[in-house]
């Protein structure tokens, strides 16, 4: 209830002032309201608003937008005590108490009835911009496109818009904003605040999937065919049912100046105050995320993609690599509308409007990252992760992990999120790594040439003898005072042939010995296989030690670096050698297989008849630093897994059922 001093001056006032409860109960009832309506306060107090309404205009779809924005203005239509219809013009305010309960209702009103359809529609569209997500407009630069579509119409057939999304974008790109209030701000400038948004295009802000409704209304009301265009739209988001309205600005503007409205039911009826609370607490979220954080409107985008599969489009990366221009153009029309300060830190700005702008500066170090996240957002996936790289303000080169995520329906299609981490000294971190493992590798490497030392002298001796035996035998052959030509014309080719040999055998060694960086490419495991036999082969041979081979027939390729899965055999190898001697077994031998496993990946095993892994030892074998051998320094086999690791397959040992160990590594086929 109000006051008794206020009761007294609003029994004064000239206009019909109705205080009702929360439920629309009447409490209060002035003069004024008697003289508007008819009805007697006494007949009223106690009695439901809704009990006078118009039979034919009986909706009360307001309350809800009149609880939640704590005002609301608009046309009603009444019945009066003779059960004329009565035509008001009303301002309505929320009463609430200390604790936000809401109080009361009070209803200030006005007759509008000598009003004509029209005038009523108009003001009522004017009253209701109040409340709705409103703009003003200013069609000047799209004159020349409203002539064109005029003119087209006069022509021929009416201008069919949604055949025509060029003309839809075009209008709607040179139609500017000159105001907006509060609301729309808040529905639809994603956070872009006022200044942000005056003299944008409407394009960039209005709602992708009601883009041709507005510039059809805006056509209409701009070229005088209407006065006031009203229309359901299509909305994704919290309003249901809602409705756009277009009409000339009244009053001294410009010409060309128009107004839209966009009203509806609001899914989320939460009060205003804590909508901004919820808002509040998700800007604090995201400012304090430990990443740096984009929000993207992509709808443009969306849109485009969508008019592509109209045309039958199908395959977006063929499409997109025959018209790049698109690429180009997205990364002008997909915009940042907020950022957070990781955001600003990570890209070296002074302050979040540097950031809030076209996409396009996202992609200036890797130019065709821009192309697979529209390829992924074309498929419809739900996100994309991609290391790359980003170029700060200040010029500099960032190593990042970039993720988008895409909005899917019904969630707002604005709303793309893109997080980028920089993630420089974890590759940094990862490079140290990977040189102390081709260190560590390297000086396996030159541990186990050490211990093939004599194997090795073994293997260049054999060319070198041959070489010197031939030398000599040529030598004898020309001192013959009947020369044969041919003789050692022959006896220099097997020169040349074992000088060749021996210059294989030590290229062989220096690669082994050498250091460098691991260099993959698709290699045959046999003939790996064969050539690290070349290294130990005599050393298996002076050792009585017998050595079977089966190479599988027609084995896939894998991907590996050569020198580095040799190494894998060599040391397998020299394992098993070092294990049958100290075992002292009479009978020596070593079988060496490669095979396709049953999942597809390509296997190479060792087996050997030693004294096998102690039980206790199984665990351990690939430690770095273990060894069962006495001057073993216990690297050979922690290479060995380190190395088939990193090329994604592996590795394994164990005992054989009769005795002796059985060691396999398995490298997987690329697809």
């Amino acid at each position: 209830m109000i006051s008794l001093e206020g009761t007294e001056l609003a029994d004064l006032s000239s206009e019909s002032v109705i205080i009702s409860d929360p439920h629309g109960v009447i409490q209060y009832w002035n003069a004024a309201s008697e003289v508007l309506y008819g009805w007697p306060a006494l007949a009223m107090i106690g009695r439901h608003l809704g009990e006078i309404g118009s039979r034919e205009r009986a909706g009360i779809d307001y309350i809800d937008a009149l609880l939640r924005e704590g005002r609301w203005d608009g046309i009603v239509f009444r019945r009066s005590v003779t059960g004329a219809e009565v035509v008001a013009v009303v301002r309505q305010v929320v009463r609430r108490d200390a604790a936000g309960v809401v109080r009361d209702i009070v209803e200030f009103g006005r007759d509008a009835t000598p009003l004509t359809e029209t005038e009523y529609l108009r003001m009522d569209a004017e009253l209701q911009g109040s409340l709705a997500a409103s703009w003003e407009l200013d069609t000047s630069a799209a004159r020349p496109m409203l002539d064109a579509i005029a003119e087209n119409g006069r022509n021929g057939a009416p201008v069919d818009l949604n055949l025509r999304p060029d003309w839809v974008d075009g209008l709607l790109t040179a139609t500017r904003i000159l105001a907006v209030n509060d609301r729309a701000v808040r529905m639809f400038g994603a956070h872009a605040g006022h200044e942000q948004m005056i003299g944008q295009p409407i394009g960039t802000f209005w709602p992708a999937e009601s883009r041709i409704v507005l510039a059809e209304l805006i056509e209409q009301v701009a070229s005088g065919r209407s006065q006031l265009e009203t229309r359901r739209m299509v909305l994704s988001g919290a309003i249901r049912n809602p409705i756009v309205r277009v009409w000339h600005s009244a009053g001294p503007k410009p010409p060309g100046t128009l107004l839209v409205t966009i009203n509806g039911a609001v899914s989320d009826y939460r009060t205003s105050w804590e909508l901004q609370a919820s808002e509040e607490r998700y800007r604090r979220l995201i400012q304090n995320l430990p990443t740096a954080l984009w929000q993207v409107d992509s709808r443009r985008a969306g849109e485009a993609f969508d008019a592509l599969k109209a045309r039958g489009v199908r395959d977006i990366a063929s499409y997109l690599s025959r018209t790049p221009d698109l690429v180009e153009h997205a990364k002008d029309i997909v915009r940042v509308t907020d950022v957070n300060r990781d955001a600003m830190s990570l890209f070296r700005a002074q302050n979040p409007a540097e950031l809030i702008k076209p996409v396009r500066y996202l992609f200036a170090a890797a130019p065709g990252l821009a192309e697979r996240v529209m390829v992924a957002h074309f498929e419809g996936r739900r996100n994309l992760i991609e290391e790359t790289r980003i170029r700060a303000f200040d010029g500099s080169i960032i190593d990042v992990l970039f993720t988008v995520t895409y909005p899917v329906p019904p969630e707002q299609l604005d709303n793309t999120f893109i997080t980028i981490q920089d993630i420089s000294e974890r590759l940094n971190a990862e490079r140290q790594l990977r040189k102390l493992q081709a260190d560590f590798s390297h000086a396996g490497r030159i541990a186990t040439l050490g211990e093939l030392a004599t194997s090795i002298a073994h293997e260049i001796n054999q060319p070198l003898a041959a070489i010197v035996t031939n030398g000599e035998t040529s030598l004898r052959w020309l001192a013959r005072t009947d020369q044969n030509i041919e003789k050692v014309t022959q006896l220099t080719s097997r020169i040349v042939t074992n000088a060749r040999r021996a210059s294989e055998i030590i290229h062989r060694i220096r690669s082994m010995a050498a250091k460098h960086e691991p260099e993959k490419r698709l290699l045959d495991i046999n003939e790996i296989a064969r050539e690290a036999l070349l290294f130990i082969r005599h050393d298996i041979d002076s050792k009585s030690i017998t050595l079977s081979t089966t190479f599988a027939p027609g084995l896939p390729q894998v991907l590996g670096d050569r020198i580095q899965l040799q190494q894998v055999i060599i040391n397998l190898l020299v394992n098993s050698v070092q294990a049958i001697v100290q075992s002292g077994q009479p009978t020596r031998r070593i079988d060496i297989q490669t095979s396709v496993d049953d999942g597809g990946a390509v296997g190479f095993s060792v087996f050997d008849n030693g004294p096998g892994i102690a039980a206790t030892d199984l665990a351990h074998v690939f430690d770095s630093f273990f060894s069962t051998k006495d001057a073993g320094i216990g690297i050979g086999l922690a290479i060995c897994q380190s190395i088939i690791g990193a090329h994604g397959g592996s590795i394994s040992g164990a005992n054989r059922p009769n005795g002796g160990a059985h060691f396999h590594f398995a490298l997987p086929v690329p697809a």
